[in-house]
Formats: structure tokens, C-alpha cells, sequence
């Protein structure tokens, strides 16, 4: 969180961060709920509008900047971590967000979004993941599913498909949080909580494009069915999900499994109660791997855990080059040592 929050913040609503720029997003694009997800977010911060910034790479999502009535870059393709960790050490005192697609940080950023989650830079990551190329007509993305039939692979996806918490834990990741763009509430919820996090808090929002891969992430999202597959974990909470509340997650040697509450001697003392502070990342590692049918998705803040970032290691350096140099001032550095005047 930026340190320059003041203690009466403006008062500002969700149509202050809303830009007069005509929303091109395809009818019923994901986008929109995130879109007016992260306005209705803003103003529960206390930002000045002049005081954050969204950095966009390029993509569908990538067209965000415009719609928001604060500051902003478009930049270009995976590059906008680099953008946006600029824009922080320039100024700590920002909000700083960026918004990123499936194949604009997994595959063509890929590098530079590893480096921004090992860094824990204090910027927040919303990546839309919608498991296709929707902007360039229907590619496959390095997160749509084994066996896909798209533009680019008419015989099926290859390969076997990203997890981005995967690689944000592998990369170092200190904060991941996941949530779903028909649960507006949830959205609004997560994003206050990531932007209150001081590190670098990835958002990965599972996202429908429906031209190009519709309800892709139909079984998590569709209603008569999602009280079954979401398991919504709150810090300090146990992990019960399903219609009756009476499923939960619980640890069997190793592993995870679903059991269910008041069948085989299974009692609520026996789920696993989630922790996202925890240090040790292999329990968080095993919800984020959690999927269908077996497994509900893992939903809300899996993994925030304190770590030092880079902005303030960086400040800190400043500090001490500052407080042990030598010479103080540009006049002491160009006075010091054998000097001359030239006539």
C-alpha cells in the first residue's frame, strides 16, 4: 500500500474513476464486471485520483487505462511490468496497478512478469485470464486447456496448460489471490485487499471471452452448479464449501481430499482451516493446483505473506549510499582533491 494515504481521505464514488471514453469491449465480455469491480474499489482506498496509475501491456484487457479517469499507460506487448516498476521507484508514494492478459504476461512477458514477483515490487498485478488470445482472433494462450481447438491448434492444444500461481509461487510470489468475473462482490473485495498489500499482489481473475472461448470457465461459474465447485477461503476460516455447507478440504498424509461433514466420523474440527500468512508456500501451492471434478476451485486471498520490497530495500540503499558518502554535495565532489583554475 502506498504510504502517502492520507488520514482524511477525498470522498470520492465509483463514477469519480470512470473516464468518458466509450467502453469497445465485445456484449458480454468479462471485462465490464472487472471494470466496474475495480471502480467500485478505488474509492474504499482513499486515493486521490492524481495519485494512481494503471499500466497496461497490450491485449483486450489492455484497453483499461482509457476507461479509468486517473492516470495511465498503454504500453506494449509484456512489457508492462517494466512500465509499471518504473512508475513505482519514480514515485513510491502511487498506487500503481497493472492489467495484463493470459498471453500478454505468460507467454510474450513472461520474463519480465517473473522478475516483477520475484522483485516484490509494491504494485498490484490484475491478470485476465480467459485462456485465449481474444484481441488477435482466437489463438491459443499458454493457459488454454490440453486438447483446445482454436485458429492455431485446429488438431487440439499440445500442450499442457500454465497455472499462473503456479509460477508466482515458483517465481517467489508473496501474494495470490484468485476470484471470478461474475462474482462482482468478490472482485470488488479481493482488489481492495491486494491493493492493501505491500509487495507485488497478483490477482488472477478467471475471465470469459465469448466470442472466442465461451464458459471456459463454465464450471466453476455456472450457477446451478457453483456453490459445488468454489471453495471461497477466508484467512482464519475453515475450508467448507458446497450447497449444504457441509464439504470441506482436509489434509490425508500428503495430500488433499473432499470429505464430507457428518459421514465416516468426519466432524468441522477436521477441515483445514485456511492460513494465508503462512510463510511455507505447499499448502497454498496445493489450492491453487485444486480444479474440477474432484476439487472445488480455490476462490479469494490464498497467499499474503509479509516480505520486504524492493522499493523499500532500494530507498533504504539510497539512504545509507547517502548517509556514508564521502561527499556530500556536487561542489565538495568537484573541490576535493588537487584542483586548478584555468585563465
Amino acid at each position: 500500500m502506498a504510504e502517502q494515504i492520507t488520514e482524511n481521505p477525498p470522498v470520492l464514488t465509483k463514477k469519480d474513476f470512470a473516464s468518458d471514453q466509450m467502453v469497445r469491449w465485445c456484449p458480454g465480455c468479462g471485462d465490464y464486471a472487472i471494470l466496474s469491480s475495480v471502480q467500485a474499489a478505488l474509492p474504499e482506498l482513499g486515493y486521490k485520483k492524481e495519485d494512481i496509475v494503471f499500466v497496461s501491456g497490450i491485449g483486450c484487457s489492455s484497453r483499461f487505462p482509457y476507461y479509468m479517469s486517473t492516470y495511465g499507460f498503454h504500453s506494449i506487448h509484456g512489457r508492462a511490468p517494466a512500465v509499471a516498476t518504473g512508475v513505482k521507484l519514480a514515485n513510491p508514494n502511487l498506487s500503481v496497478w497493472e492489467i495484463t492478459g493470459d498471453g500478454d504476461s505468460l507467454a510474450i512477458g513472461g520474463n519480465h512478469f517473473i522478475h516483477a514477483l520475484r522483485r516484490n515490487i509494491d504494485i498490484n498485478v490484475l491478470l485476465f485470464n480467459n485462456e485465449i488470445y481474444g484481441l488477435t482472433k482466437g489463438q491459443y494462450s499458454p493457459t488454454s486447456k490440453a486438447g483446445l481447438v482454436t485458429k492455431s491448434t485446429p488438431f487440439g492444444v499440445a500442450e499442457g496448460s500454465f497455472n499462473a500461481g503456479e509460477l508466482a509461487i515458483g517465481a517467489g510470489g508473496s501474494f495470490f489471490a484468485r476470484t471470478i468475473d461474475t462474482n462482482p462482490k468478490l472482485m470488488t473485495k479481493v482488489f481492495v485487499e491486494s491493493a492493501r498489500y505491500k509487495g507485488t499482489s497478483l490477482i488472477e481473475i478467471l475471465q470469459n471471452c465469448v466470442i472466442y472461448n465461451d464458459k471456459t470457465h463454465g464450471e466453476v461459474t455456472n450457477r446451478e452448479t457453483a456453490d459445488e465447485h468454489q471453495l471461497h477461503l477466508e484467512h482464519g476460516k475453515p475450508m467448507i464449501f458446497g450447497k449444504e455447507k457441509n464439504k470441506g478440504i482436509r489434509l490425508n498424509g500428503l495430500k488433499l481430499e473432499v470429505v464430507t461433514i457428518g459421514e465416516n466420523g468426519v466432524t468441522e474440527g477436521d477441515i483445514l482451516v485456511h492460513d494465508a500468512h503462512e510463510p511455507d508456500p505447499v499448502l497454498h501451492l496445493m489450492l491453487i493446483r485444486m480444479h474440477g471434478p474432484s476439487f472445488p476451485t480455490a476462490l479469494g486471498i490464498i497467499r499474503s505473506v509479509e516480505s520486504p520490497t524492493y522499493n523499500d530495500i532500494l530507498v533504504q540503499q539510497q539512504v545509507n549510499a547517502t548517509k556514508n558518502a564521502k561527499f556530500k554535495t556536487m561542489d565538495e565532489l568537484l573541490n576535493s582533491g588537487e584542483t586548478w583554475e584555468v585563465k
